[in-house]
């Protein structure tokens, strides 16, 4: 097949959301021609192959930072990408296009499905329909609401990544879709672990870490308050990812009095994330709401306990007590006695570590890779077989 993926946010361009994409198109380039439409930034070129996988980025405005998209740029995503999408269809054909994000993504994929006569798999991922951290989230305004509702309506098929996701699109914005769950997966992480000693970190310091961007549905504050009152192993935080919120973050550490305990290391590349990750004790996240969570994932693949709240789609396979601590959104006293209870029990830490180790197998792309690829091959033969006629929207 001839698959065209449109998403506004690819690597190294924002988070979880582009991370997926590239990891789905990168295995399905093994065996088929995929081409993914982004948004071009941060002096990227404007097409190359990366994976085997061709990625054409169009220009937009006032994006200034990778991890976080502007307004402005997201609208000249929309006018771009068509533009250049309708080019892209006229110089060869596609089967099938998978869109990513309902809002700002939508759009473009829609129109060029409908230009081309092809289907489109609308992809959503949980904060484009439902972010309780921002003000200008679609499901607090109608008209964006009536835009989002029209989108899913239009596609051929609709894929959430989690109970959550899927529960939101009918809570929210409509019913008459019912959304297949393919839940998402990641690469096989590399070998290696870190050396504590070049973090300045003892083998007998008890060593958190979180993986994000530094924004306010991420709640590292929260992290950071954590650990002022933690006590015992004389207990270190590192904090992978940048964002907007880094300098008020350093201050929250001054303030508490722990800015010797908390390393903020920024953006790192896979490798050196993986071997932190096998480096640390726990992994912690307080995180207001996740469409699914990857680095919960990531964070099993390298046997490490699961720290975080109950509220989002790592629910559907976090368990607490089994695989970590799932404790209720925002009890921060919970979330508190749970660090210190596996800071206290090393064994715990090791046997829950371990069990993660092995439920992680059914999380690896290849899986979710298969299950896109099905998808794709039943929405293009509907279409061949219907040509005025959508695919049924059952999951």
């Amino acid at each position: 097949m001839r698959i065209l993926f449109c998403n506004y946010e690819y690597p190294p361009l924002g988070g979880g959301g582009g991370v997926i994409n590239a990891l789905l198109a990168e295995e399905l380039a093994r065996t088929h021609e995929v081409t993914v439409l982004t948004s071009r930034a941060a002096g990227l070129a404007a097409q190359c192959v990366e994976g085997g996988v061709r990625v054409v980025r169009v220009p937009v405005a006032l994006r200034r930072d990778r991890s976080r998209a502007s307004f402005v740029s997201m609208l000249g995503y929309m006018v771009n990408g068509i533009r250049a999408g309708k080019a892209l269809m006229r110089a060869q054909s596609y089967d099938v296009v998978n869109t990513h994000f309902v809002l700002p993504s939508g759009p473009v994929g829609a129109a060029l499905a409908r230009t081309a006569g092809i289907p489109n798999v609308l992809s959503v991922h949980g904060g484009d329909l439902y972010d309780p951290s921002k003000r200008t989230s679609p499901h607090r305004h109608a008209p964006l609401r009536a835009w989002v509702r029209r989108l899913l309506l239009d596609a051929d098929r609709v894929v959430g990544q989690s109970r959550n996701t899927v529960d939101n699109v009918g809570r929210y914005f409509t019913d008459r879709v019912e959304p297949l769950r393919i839940p998402l997966g990641i690469r096989r992480p590399p070998p290696g672990t870190a050396a504590r000693a070049d973090y300045g970190l003892r083998a007998e310091d008890f060593v958190l870490v979180t993986v994000g961007r530094l924004v306010a549905r991420k709640a590292v504050d929260q992290l950071i308050d954590a650990l002022a009152q933690m006590g015992g192993r004389r207990p270190h935080l590192l904090v992978i990812g940048e964002g907007p919120q880094l300098e008020g973050l350093r201050a929250r550490a001054a303030a508490a009095g722990v800015a010797d305990r908390v390393q903020f290391l920024g953006r790192v590349g896979e490798a050196e994330k993986f071997a932190l990750l096998r480096m640390a004790d726990v992994f912690v996240s307080t995180t207001q709401h996740e469409g699914f969570g990857l680095v919960f994932l990531e964070a099993m693949a390298c046997g490490l306990p699961v720290l975080c709240y109950d509220y989002g789609g790592q629910s559907d396979f976090l368990v607490d007590g089994e695989t970590g601590a799932l404790v209720a959104l925002n009890d921060q006293a919970a979330f508190r006695a749970a660090c210190r209870r596996y800071a206290e029990d090393p064994e715990l830490t090791a046997r829950v570590g371990a069990e993660n180790r092995r439920r992680v197998e059914s999380y690896f792309i290849d899986r979710c890779a298969a299950r896109y690829e099905a998808l794709f091959r039943e929405v293009v033969e509907a279409r061949r077989g219907r040509p005025d006629a959508r695919a049924v929207r059952a999951g």
